[in-house]
């Protein structure tokens, strides 16, 4: 019996020793799932923003009327997810053609939204200060826009 109460002295203070080695690789993990977590949620609301602003575009009736509508759609669909951009830009590339487009023949609105989401915040070594983040969507103009 002295041989098992030699080993269990031997092997105090070893889950200590362990959790201290194991601290910061689950703090470092821990951190990544939340910085992961953050990034896709963001992209989410990105998307949702290029989608509320293609709308907003394709429904207008004039191109100043759709460049306003689709940047007040994505800024608005952005602050109602609660993602502060650090700017958010808004690109609706080739407008003018597609409301040259004559009535009734088909068109599509594009827009392409950008936002660069702050990460620093978690402080995390190795993590990077911002990403930014892109999203398009296309939305159908409406043919009879006019009438």
């Amino acid at each position: 019996m002295p041989d098992v109460a030699a080993r269990a002295d031997r092997s105090a203070g070893n889950a200590a020793l362990e959790l201290i080695v194991l601290a910061p690789a689950l703090l470092l993990l821990a951190s990544l799932v939340i910085a992961a977590g953050r990034t896709s949620l963001a992209q989410n609301s990105v998307f949702a923003a290029a989608r509320d602003a293609a709308r907003q575009a394709s429904i207008s009736r004039t191109v100043q009327q759709a460049m306003a509508q689709a940047r007040s759609g994505a800024l608005n669909e952005l602050t109602a997810q609660g993602l502060k951009c650090d700017p958010a830009s808004v690109f609706l590339p080739d407008i003018q053609s597609k409301f040259a487009t004559p009535l009734g023949l088909p068109a599509t609105i594009t827009v392409t939204v950008t936002c660069k989401v702050r990460l620093s915040d978690l402080l995390m070594p190795g993590l990077p200060g911002t990403k930014v983040l892109t999203a398009s969507f296309s939305s159908p103009l409406d043919l009879y826009r006019g009438r």
